[in-house]
């Protein structure tokens, strides 16, 4: 019996793989509710969670 190896399945996020931490920190600079929740998940020093609930731009991007 032969025996095969596999390789390791990658998955890729096509909704993240877009961004990337460039500096911008408030949710003016942001284009939608994905983006920003990449930007809070990712990247240090953003503004965009003032009530510390997880959910960034509530106001502006995500509703």
């Amino acid at each position: 019996m032969r025996q095969t190896q596999t390789q390791p399945t990658q998955y890729s996020n096509t909704r993240t793989s877009n961004y990337k931490c460039d500096g911008r920190t408030h949710c003016s600079q942001m284009t939608s509710c994905d983006e920003a929740t990449y930007f809070l998940r990712n990247c240090p020093g953003v503004k965009m969670d003032g009530n510390n609930d997880g959910v960034p731009c509530e106001q502006q991007w995500c509703r």
